[in-house]
């Protein structure tokens, strides 16, 4: 049979998947409406006569496979509104993208994101993970299931789990090819074990699959397949790892009251307060299994999968707040969905909550995609209150330009969060940290003396970090990092010709901000340059614009006067061309006194059809 009924309301239409159709609650005499789970070729709407349907009104992918997906645009030509996965959202509305720029030759990211649609197709919006949302009067709850790929969701309508290829059948997965994300490892199959426990804690009745029969013992099936895949994970390892005792408590107090989250891919730190709130110290990717060698967005996964146990072991009744040490995904990319589903409110240091409210603002890299908007601005050196404690926010240049650390007294001792400043690789009896500094970061020759004054200055008891295992610190550890600063400064000016000019740590005299933005075809487009003087005495800069054919400026050149050492801004006014393009390439050309840069510093434009900024 083309359609069958397979639970109450509930249709299974064969195609190149199983597409569910859910019936919407109607009145007699009323238009009979459903809700499609994937698409398959969209044969859907071939047979909505034996559905008991006028039209289909919304389909929910549970991923971008092309066998789930490659019927869309019959979706999309009928009026029929696509949701997606958060994650994936780019490979259903751009994935043209993915086939300009998908590295093929000597390739190492082995995700299946290429088994995606051949053609993007227009999307309404995403799925609201953790949450219910609508949809042509049909309540759906979204929980992320990653494993099959990153960005994986399952849907629950009732007690009904649309699992998409999660799971086939009890034990079983449809592919296991498709969970191996990167070479050699095992991403996708520990995130497997991972979802199949997660989704056993719902009250479910059965499990409808993308592929395989309906299961009516989902905790069994679900049970099973966690076994099995850990069996799977364990085989490809060295040694053994245990997933779900990682799920069951992936905390490590430090202290009673300061825990650290050792699952997540940059460590988050979690101080309890005796009401029951928590506040989080980072949050970027939770759970993490690893991350492949991709950064696009349908590669990385942010989740909230920590969360039970944290209320379940800390009695945790709020994560109130979360404060970033600096700006980078795997400290920040969570952020959002823990506002979103949790209430969670975002405090970022003043130098900070810029760069992460206007992400490519500022040509900078490790941002995540979207604007993260903080709740609170802190102010460097103020202190403030939450709950119990006093925390004191410091500036901390070194990893990055905009980066902060924490200062609060918990149990007893002085702490200082300090994300990612060293990297604690060497050889510990010998204290040789790897100072963590990277120039595209804004890092400055100073910031490492800077950094040894504040922690001798603050004396803290205990160091904790983002991607190394907490340290207690003594006199010694504070005399190592001192001596380190130093000889960072010592290297650059034995490398850096800076007995004559100032070209700083990177060399970068002029940005153009927004570094990267859109406007629409004909419109105009103001960037803003920074010029830095690296002479000893005051100067004149030349400001020359560099924009393509079809591009309008102002005739002639601009001059800055710049003091000594100084910085001083200009604003350019550019005319784009009434063809669409993506990524214009606009410059300056720069000249400070008798330094002659050349084409120094570059902004990119997208052109865009006019209303589609």
């Amino acid at each position: 049979m083309e359609v069958i009924e397979v639970a109450p309301g509930v249709l299974r239409v064969e195609d190149t998947c199983h597409v569910y159709v859910v019936r919407a609650p109607g009145r007699p005499g009323e238009e009979r409406t459903g809700i499609a789970i994937d698409f398959g070729s969209g044969r859907v709407l071939d047979l909505l006569d034996e559905l008991g349907l006028d039209r289909i009104t919304d389909v929910l992918m549970t991923h971008h496979h092309r066998d789930q997906a490659q019927g869309l645009h019959r979706a999309a030509a009928a009026g029929v509104a696509v949701h997606v996965p958060p994650v994936e959202r780019d490979l259903f509305e751009k994935v043209g993208e993915m086939w300009q720029g998908r590295q093929i030759l000597n390739d190492y990211d082995l995700r299946d994101d290429r088994f995606s649609l051949l053609d993007p197709v227009p999307v309404a919006g995403v799925v609201p993970e953790y949450r219910t949302a609508r949809y042509g009067g049909v309540d759906v709850r979204v929980l992320p299931t990653p494993g099959h790929t990153p960005g994986s969701v399952t849907y629950v309508v009732g007690r009904i789990a649309f699992t998409g290829d999660l799971i086939y059948a009890s034990g079983k997965v449809w592919s296991l090819a498709a969970t191996q994300w990167s070479y050699t490892e095992n991403e996708g199959p520990a995130m497997v074990v991972i979802s199949a426990e997660l989704l056993q804690r719902e009250e479910l009745d059965v499990l409808l699959p993308s592929h395989g029969d309906p299961m009516t013992e989902p905790k069994d099936a679900l049970a099973r397949l966690s076994t099995a895949m850990q069996r799977y994970v364990d085989f490809r390892r060295p040694h053994p790892w245990d997933v779900r005792g990682l799920l069951e408590n992936p905390f490590i107090q430090v202290t009673p009251h300061l825990l650290m989250n050792r699952s997540s891919q940059s460590y988050s730190y979690v101080l309890l307060s005796e009401s029951g709130a928590a506040m989080v110290f980072d949050f970027g990717y939770d759970m993490s299994t690893g991350l492949v060698k991709s950064t696009a967005r349908e590669a990385r996964r942010p989740w909230l999968a920590s969360l039970p146990a944290l209320r379940e072991h800390y009695g945790v009744t709020d994560v109130e707040v979360a404060v970033p040490t600096h700006y980078h995904d795997d400290h920040v990319a969570g952020m959002p969905l823990l506002r979103d589903v949790e209430g969670t409110e975002i405090w970022a240091p003043s130098h900070i909550a810029p760069i992460l409210a206007t992400p490519l603002h500022h040509d900078l890299p490790c941002q995540w995609f979207d604007p993260i908007p903080a709740d609170r601005v802190l102010g460097l050196g103020e202190t403030v209150r939450w709950r119990e404690y006093e925390i004191t926010v410091h500036d901390l240049p070194g990893h990055t330009l905009f980066a902060a650390a924490y200062e609060f007294e918990v149990d007893g001792h002085r702490v200082l969060v300090t994300g990612d400043q060293q990297d604690g690789m060497g050889i510990p009896e010998e204290r040789q940290e790897i100072l963590n500094f990277q120039y595209k970061n804004r890092f400055q020759i100073e910031d490492y003396r800077k950094s040894a004054a504040l922690y001798r200055r603050l004396r803290p008891d205990l160091m904790v970090s983002g991607h190394w295992r907490p340290r207690w610190v003594d006199d010694d550890y504070l005399r190592h990092l001192t001596g380190r600063g130093e000889e960072l400064v010592a290297l650059h000016h034995d490398l850096l010709p800076l007995d004559r000019l100032d070209l700083g740590a990177d060399g970068v005299l002029c940005r153009l901000t927004p570094y990267y933005t859109s406007v629409p075809a004909g419109g105009e487009v103001v960037l803003t340059a920074t010029v830095r003087n690296p002479w000893p005495d005051k100067a004149v800069a030349t400001i020359e614009p560099v924009v393509p054919a079809g591009w309008r400026r102002e005739r002639g050149s601009l001059t800055l006067k710049l003091p000594a050492g100084g910085v001083e801004q200009v604003h350019l006014r550019l005319g784009a061309d009434t063809v669409p393009r993506r990524r214009v390439r606009l410059a300056v050309d720069l000249t400070i006194g008798d330094l002659r840069l050349g084409q120094h510093a570059e902004a990119l434009v997208d052109v865009v059809p006019e209303g589609n900024t």
